[in-house]
């Protein structure tokens, strides 16, 4: 066991005695809740939903107040104990993990309460997307997420969040009207436009990068009924060039997200199309039926294959989304195309139905329609700055073990060239967390100022494990 210097790397060895004792303010405050790798439950506590090489925390805390996140801060602080932070465990970086360090869990946070008077929802820190969007739904409400029911909503609003509902109503973390945090030292505070403003402003987009955010206050809008589902075809360059301008030109209750990929063996895919390359859309419409037909009129015009979209509640668009940790390793980058209404024409269809083609395994090209509500926001008002763009794009691949690893990133750097996923990049989405990640995430002046803010709530850098912005 090791001590760990979070701005230079470095280890120093640590022994078990020295760690029991480290941990003993922890393990009087949580009794039973702090796991380490001998205790039962440990396992699953320390899966994520991205496997990868083996990281193995030297104890896990399972926190269920703001009190007891202050004395596991205190912990980390005091032993130079490295530190990640919980709530889904979905990123592709595994921010989540930390090898020999202290977990904060959150997920025994998970307290919702829906204020439809205020239009204001509440969740606390460990609460999972699904579990909010059902409280909200059964209210007529809902703040967007993404389309996962398994995210927490804490990852989801702190790095943007864009779903079915964006175009609409903005990212998740445009409808962010406060936040509580734990700072490093302990002192809990609140972020809004008139307290801690500064705070609030490098939370919106800048990640875990400033605290440990226990409690969200998001604005609720009216979603009732919806039309939505999934719609699925045999993948084409004009077909997939058509659906993707049909999001583009469309109202801006349409959105959602298209895959190029390898139809897996679901019952509701026919069986021919199993193991081979097709285009899959999950997508929402929260306008009239009238208005959502029109705007499904070119996507039935092609001839899909699947056609699944019906009138459903919004909240049932995040029923079964998710599942259990897989574990599976992988790789993916993302990157933004376009500007304005605009879509990507014939010849990058076919580039990305020939990249998916040719994947050495399980692979995916996703495309989300941005636009609308996410571009009438100021780039300097948020540290979310990507607001032009008109479409997000991201290359992801799957391997089934850590020794195939290579080729699947080798296939994501190659297909992520020819498409033009480069450049800019979205901090949830992304694989890596390098300097150079952290500068694609951020143009210059907003990396200038959310190093201010981290020098001011956390010069220490305890909260590392993210794409992290250095004091």
């Amino acid at each position: 066991m090791s001590t760990h210097d979070s701005t230079t790397g470095t280890t120093a060895p640590r022994s078990p005695e020295a760690l029991e004792r480290a941990l003993a303010p922890l393990a009087a405050a949580l009794g039973d809740r702090l796991l380490t790798p001998a205790a039962a439950g440990f396992a699953e506590a320390a899966t994520v939903f991205v496997g990868g090489p083996p990281r193995i925390p030297a104890a896990i805390a399972r926190v269920r107040s703001t009190a007891e996140v202050g004395t596991a801060l205190a912990v980390a602080r005091n032993a130079g104990l490295p530190l990640a932070v919980r709530a889904g465990g979905h990123h592709q970086a595994r921010h989540a993990l930390v090898d020999g360090g202290l977990v904060l869990d959150l997920r025994l946070l998970d307290g919702v309460e829906i204020d439809a008077a205020a239009g204001v929802g509440r969740a606390q820190g460990g609460v999972l997307a699904g579990a909010y969007t059902a409280a909200a739904g059964a209210q007529g409400l809902a703040t967007g997420f993404g389309d996962t029911a398994t995210v927490g909503v804490g990852g989801i609003t702190l790095g943007g969040g864009i779903g079915y509902l964006s175009r609409r109503d903005g990212l998740t973390l445009d409808n962010l009207l406060g936040a509580q945090v734990v700072l490093a030292d302990g002192q809990v505070v609140e972020a809004g436009p008139d307290e801690n403003p500064d705070l609030y402003w490098a939370l919106r987009g800048g990640g875990g990068n400033f605290g440990v955010v226990t409690r969200l206050d998001l604005r609720l809008r009216e979603v009732g009924t919806v039309t939505g589902g999934m719609m699925m075809w045999e993948p084409t360059p004009a077909g997939l060039a058509t659906i993707l301008r049909a999001f583009a030109e469309g109202p801006e209750e349409f959105a959602g997200m298209i895959n190029v990929m390898v139809a897996p063996p679901a019952p509701m895919i026919p069986a021919e199309l199993h193991g081979t390359p097709v285009l899959m859309a999950l997508l929402v419409h929260s306008g009239t039926s009238a208005a959502a037909d029109e705007a499904l009129a070119p996507l039935r015009a092609l001839g899909p294959v699947l056609d699944g979209v019906r009138e459903l509640p919004y909240a049932a668009m995040f029923e079964g989304a998710g599942g259990p940790p897989a574990g599976g390793v992988g790789d993916a980058r993302t990157g933004f195309l376009g500007q304005g209404v605009w879509a990507p024409d014939e010849d990058w269809a076919a580039a990305a139905i020939e990249a998916v083609s040719g994947a050495a395994g399980p692979a995916a090209v996703n495309i989300r329609p941005m636009g609308g509500a996410i571009g009438r926001v100021d780039p300097a008002a948020t540290a979310f700055a990507h607001r032009d763009p008109a479409f997000m794009v991201t290359v992801g691949g799957s391997a089934p073990a850590a020794e195939a690893l290579p080729v699947t990133q080798e296939w994501v750097a190659s297909a992520a060239s020819a498409l033009g996923v480069a450049g800019r990049g979205y901090v949830n989405f992304m694989g890596a967390a390098t300097e150079e990640d952290v500068r694609n995430a951020y143009p210059e002046a907003t990396l200038a100022r959310l190093r201010e803010v981290k020098r001011e709530y956390d010069p220490g850098n305890l909260f590392a494990s993210n794409h992290n912005v250095r004091p």
